[in-house]
């Protein structure tokens, strides 16, 4: 491998993120697709506690490949091919999804493992001989992922609860591993000064997987809407869950990500930032996302009434999507308290629930109740910002 197939930093579109990248992105389109639909047919603590393991493994896989498209050009065609190959690879691990705590295990294990490893010994290949510094990072992070990959590989051949105990330590690994700066015996540890990311390049692509899960959400509304009868609940509740996807958009790109993007470009630690910032407290934001589409379907299909799962979900994905975003900001901005604007809609969220049970509300008039906090609270930072500026 030779150094041109690393991003030539410092010029005018050097930041840019290249069509591959979004091509590589549509994968990711589907696994979110698989993970709500996943989550929709077994609304249960145990659907819930299965889903979750599954998305923190496509996160995971998705913000790492980021990382690595960080430093290296995915206008080089090596580094084409890898994307390609891990896109494969995805489709794969996203089919399996539905299956991966049944007959399908084994595939989602194998296929995950081989693209954690196999992208970062790539990395390593291509670092060895230019960067010593980067070299070692990766070889440490490919010891990590060798670990893990035991665990998944172990998970995929068990069946039941001890599939699940395997994987949980799989994904443990793996996101403690940053939090230890990828320590190895013999080997050391890294430091977030050697990972010189491109913090413009970074906060983009976590924008743009934002942008998947919304339009995830919207695909779902859209899709669920145009196979019912259109009766003013419906209606309704289309209409509802359209102001609740705007709103959440508007929370997150009308300042929150171009002044997070603008604080890490011209960070002296941009690495420490990516780490906390667009690793770990974007979790929350796409989460939020993919819930609150799993609670949209469930308003406009039985508009008049629900489950308590039902229920949870429909004030837990607002309220996951504001946790996520408020701790964004809050560490983004360097705020000494997190925003009034959020802390004021979880409140508002929180005197819901007691609601929604005493007084019986249908999944209705919760969703349009959500949405209308969702919208409050979008409304509220922008008026705060503007008098700011």
């Amino acid at each position: 491998m030779t150094t041109s197939l690393l991003r030539q930093r410092g010029h005018q579109d050097s930041s840019r993120v290249s069509m591959v990248e979004l091509f590589f992105d549509l994968v990711f389109v589907f696994a979110v697709t698989q993970l709500s639909h996943g989550l929709l047919a077994d609304l249960s603590v145990k659907g819930a506690m299965q889903t979750l393991l599954l998305f923190l493994a496509v996160w995971w896989l998705w913000i790492f490949t980021s990382w690595v498209t960080n430093w290296l050009d995915p206008e080089r065609a090596p580094v084409r091919v890898m994307l390609f190959a891990l896109m494969l690879g995805g489709l794969l691990m996203s089919s399996s999804i539905p299956q991966a705590f049944g007959e399908r295990g084994l595939v989602f294990g194998v296929v995950f493992a081989s693209m954690q490893v196999g992208r970062t010994v790539f990395v390593a290949c291509v670092m060895r001989g230019h960067s010593p510094v980067h070299f070692h990072t990766f070889v440490r992070i490919a010891s990590w992922m060798s670990l893990s990959a035991v665990f998944w590989i172990l998970g995929g051949l068990a069946d039941g609860s001890s599939r699940a105990s395997y994987w949980i330590a799989a994904v443990a690994i793996e996101y403690i591993s940053p939090a230890v700066y990828f320590w190895v015996p013999g080997l050391g540890r890294s430091t977030t000064a050697d990972w010189d990311v491109d913090g413009h390049h970074l906060a983009e692509r976590c924008g743009l997987f934002v942008i998947i899960a919304l339009g995830e959400s919207i695909l779902v509304t859209g899709a669920t809407f145009a196979g019912l009868a259109w009766t003013a609940l419906t209606v309704t509740a289309f209409v509802s869950a359209f102001l609740g996807s705007v709103a959440m958009w508007w929370i997150y790109f009308d300042s929150g990500a171009e002044r997070a993007s603008h604080r890490i470009s011209h960070s002296e630690d941009p690495g420490r930032q990516a780490r906390l910032i667009y690793t770990y407290l974007h979790l929350l934001i796409v989460g939020g996302v993919i819930v609150c589409a799993v609670a949209d379907e469930l308003v406009l299909t039985h508009p008049e009434h629900a489950t308590d799962a039902g229920l949870a979900a429909i004030l837990g994905g607002p309220a996951l999507y504001l946790v996520g975003n408020a701790l964004f900001k809050w560490a983004s901005y360097e705020r000494r308290t997190p925003p009034l604007s959020h802390c004021a809609g979880l409140v508002l969220l929180a005197a819901l629930a007691p609601m929604a049970m005493s007084l019986h509300l249908s999944a209705l008039a919760l969703g349009v109740a959500t949405t209308a906090v969702l919208v409050l609270v979008a409304v509220w930072e922008t008026i705060a910002l503007r008098r700011v500026r």
